[in-house]
């Protein structure tokens, strides 16, 4: 149940955040924000596979 609680949310926010939009957005808030919320994509991602890998 978790699993496809973890993937649906993860699915809806790629639906939320496409491609050209959010580097759109990076752009507008200025590099340092960008850089700071792409390390934060790759915590949480990094996260993610974490959990799934620690299950088996």
């Amino acid at each position: 149940m978790k699993k496809i609680i973890i993937s649906g949310l993860f699915a809806v926010m790629l639906m939320a955040l496409s491609g050209c939009s959010a580097i759109a957005g990076i752009f507008k808030a200025g590099a340092v924000v960008g850089i700071i919320a792409v390390v934060i994509i790759i915590a949480i991602i990094i996260y993610i596979i974490s959990l799934f890998r620690g299950k088996n």
